[in-house]
């Protein structure tokens, strides 16, 4: 099984997406949740820990089919860094952060979900969100084949 973990500033925009896209995928290229991989999302900061991934998160998503309102906020632990296989922040700030709070000894799972960094549309007008979410299904397509599902 893989383990994978998505993570962004607040968890509550980019990495819930991410998790919600990346599972969709997976699950449509025929990996099995739970026996094949395990999905969750973390933030770097406590800010929205309980609560669920913003309304333009969660509307963008919706628009492709994916529904990810039922996910709620945490914050990232150094527990995580043995836990899951991949880890994979949304930007380079993300990483710096990631590289703080994970023991070194896990650094080499901590990567950016895309080649570039994905923007955080938190701010943006409200075509950032639909950006955002293009932007994470194309890189969520390249994972999905490295791992051969």
């Amino acid at each position: 099984m893989i383990k994978i973990l998505t993570v962004c500033l607040g968890n509550i925009c980019r990495s819930p997406a991410a998790e919600g896209i990346l599972r969709d995928k997976l699950i449509k290229a025929g990996a099995v949740e739970g026996l094949d991989f395990e999905l969750d999302s973390a933030g770097t900061g406590a800010w929205h820990v309980g609560h669920s991934p913003d309304e333009r998160s969660q509307l963008v998503c919706k628009k492709y089919g994916i529904d990810i309102s039922a996910q709620k906020a945490r914050q990232i632990k150094a527990a995580d860094g043995a836990y899951y296989d991949y880890i994979l922040g949304m930007d380079k700030s993300n990483l710096d952060t990631l590289k703080k709070v994970l023991d070194e000894r896990h650094e080499l799972k901590v990567c950016l979900f895309d080649a570039i960094e994905v923007n955080d549309p938190y701010y943006s007008a409200s075509d950032g969100f639909e950006i955002m979410y293009q932007q994470l299904e194309r890189a969520a397509e390249t994972w999905v084949k490295r791992w051969e599902w």
